[in-house]
């Protein structure tokens, strides 16, 4: 399978404390990798790097085989990632279909006048919605501040989505969700890859992890410490074994 996403020999520095210590990390196409390990084990800093959050101190990051430099965000969207965090990153009192095209909105003609095509946004979303399996008849105009936590998540996954990102990044996507809610944002992550797309998948319980990704890669003290651990081959307590260093 190619590799998407090739991070090689990457070290992060934060004045003399190292977070990142030499990590290579792949992820390939219509892959789902779970990123797993303690708090400070790493993964939020990989992640900021790979988003554009933060820049690397040294190493080098390729897409699709090609040398990248992400310097911002804004170079990570363009080069097709796209980062979920638990807060969604949402405008609560924003309309879903604004939401949806939060700096990238569709201009009506003449373009030059600058107006937006709020009918086409909304019909968008409406398709969005449905795809990512939200079936109540939810009006795309709805303030995000009146969906719940899944819903918000759901409309999260949908525009990273329909913007055709390569790779979505999830970071924590089920914290502080019910049951249902979770199994809803699950199912969604399936449906990313099914559409084509690779995802990482951060998340404290190691049991939704094992319930999505295809490739589970451990982090411990900024170092990648497994990074080929088949779920349907291992059990939970000997990934939990890994991530705490307890191996006997």
């Amino acid at each position: 399978m190619d590799d998407l996403i090739r991070m090689q020999g990457v070290d992060k520095f934060y004045g003399r404390i190292q977070a990142l210590h030499d990590v290579t990390f792949t992820v390939r196409r219509n892959e789902i990798v779970g990123l797993l390990g303690d708090n400070g084990a790493g993964k939020s800093t990989l992640i900021k790097v790979l988003s554009g959050a933060v820049p690397r101190t040294s190493g080098n990051i390729y897409i699709k085989g090609k040398l990248v430099d992400l310097r911002s965000t804004q170079d990570a969207i363009a080069n097709g990632i796209e980062t979920i965090y638990q807060d969604s990153a949402l405008v609560p009192q924003l309309s879903i279909a604004r939401n949806l095209f939060l700096g990238r909105e569709p201009l009506r003609s003449p373009r030059l006048l600058n107006r937006m095509d709020q009918d086409a946004m909304n019909d968008v979303a409406r398709k969005l919605l449905r795809k990512v399996g939200i079936t109540k008849p939810i009006p795309p105009t709805t303030p995000i501040g009146a969906l719940s936590g899944g819903e918000r998540q759901a409309v999260a996954i949908a525009r990273a989505m329909h913007f055709e990102s390569d790779l979505i990044i999830l970071d924590e996507p089920t914290n502080n969700l019910g049951v249902a809610e979770t199994q809803g944002v699950l199912q969604f992550v399936r449906g990313a890859r099914d559409s084509g797309h690779s995802c990482i998948f951060i998340a404290h319980n190691i049991h939704h992890v094992f319930q999505v990704v295809d490739r589970i890669v451990v982090m411990r003290q900024g170092r990648v410490v497994a990074d080929d651990i088949d779920p349907k081959a291992s059990s939970i307590p000997e990934v939990e074994e890994i991530i705490t260093g307890d191996l006997h």
